[in-house]
């Protein structure tokens, strides 16, 4: 069994992982923004994978080519997301890869207004404010990104077609719509457009319905206070909606990148819970 997991700063997970699982996990050291823009990351894991995948590779590090799964979290979760999209489009590949992991995944850069977001717009770790200027460090220098992206006002003309994948008033369970009404984001209102707004590459969830039917296996955890939960539980739903099997677990009372407090006391609460549901289904699945 393998796992990919992206970033170093996950040791204890990774290492946790291995000897509970038994597994072999290989960690993808991507090049990061602001130095390294988009779409250098997704190259990098993208290649970083297909190498890993190869038969001598594997055979190397003693792995069973049945029983790997891609993994990762936040700004990882959407690189695992990406590749495994990819991968199934390539005919050698796409029978090694029999599960994906994703936890709290970023999956969509088109509409920042959904309901998690407003309701977490200044929460802890990840608040709305700090996720727009990492996301516009990621796509340019310009120091107009973030205005743009605040009055959700940044897709070029032209896109509105791509509305109905990410629109959370129709893939939501009721229970997270609560009392807001969906506002359609505004386009070409601001020059120039950013390369990528419309690139599956930075937004997975714009992956149509033939693109997602293939998928193994997938695993999905949510938070309650996380901006990006609306968009984890869209890709739910429209990943059922086209018949792959999803196991999904929500933690009420949880934060964005809970699963990174494991390593004192205090945090130990925040995080034991997402790591001990996420090794368990490891464990169950591979």
């Amino acid at each position: 069994m393998a796992s990919i997991h992206e970033h170093t700063y996950y040791d204890n997970l990774n290492k946790w992982t291995a000897n509970k699982v038994d597994a072999v996990v290989v960690v993808v050291d991507y090049q990061v923004a602001p130095q390294y823009k988009f779409p250098v990351a997704t190259y990098d894991v993208f290649a970083a994978v297909k190498r890993f995948l190869q038969d001598d590779i594997l055979t190397k590090y003693g792995v069973d080519p049945t029983q790997i799964c891609i993994s990762g979290d936040s700004a990882g979760g959407a690189l695992a997301t990406l590749v495994t999209q990819q991968m199934i489009n390539i005919p050698e590949m796409k029978n090694k890869i029999k599960t994906q992991a994703l936890i709290y995944p970023y999956l969509q850069t088109v509409d920042v207004t959904t309901p998690s977001t407003k309701e977490n717009e200044h929460g802890p770790l990840l608040s709305m404010e700090m996720a727009i200027k990492m996301g516009c460090k990621y796509l340019t220098t310009d120091e107009v990104c973030p205005k743009i992206f605040r009055t959700n006002q940044h897709m070029p003309q032209g896109s509105r077609h791509l509305f109905r994948l990410v629109n959370w008033s129709i893939f939501l369970p009721e229970q997270f719509k609560k009392n807001n009404v969906y506002t359609e984001p505004l386009t070409g209102r601001f020059d120039p457009s950013y390369a990528g707004l419309t690139d599956i590459m930075l937004s997975p969830l714009l992956a149509n319905d033939t693109q997602l039917q293939n998928l193994p296996l997938t695993y999905i955890l949510t938070c309650q206070h996380d901006i990006l939960r609306d968009h984890e539980l869209t890709y739910v739903t429209r990943l059922q909606n086209v018949g792959v099997q999803v196991v999904h677990d929500h933690i009420e009372d949880r934060i964005h990148a809970a699963i990174v407090y494991m390593g004192s006391l205090f945090y130990l609460y925040l995080g034991i819970t997402l790591k001990d549901k996420y090794i368990s289904w490891l464990e169950e699945n591979l």
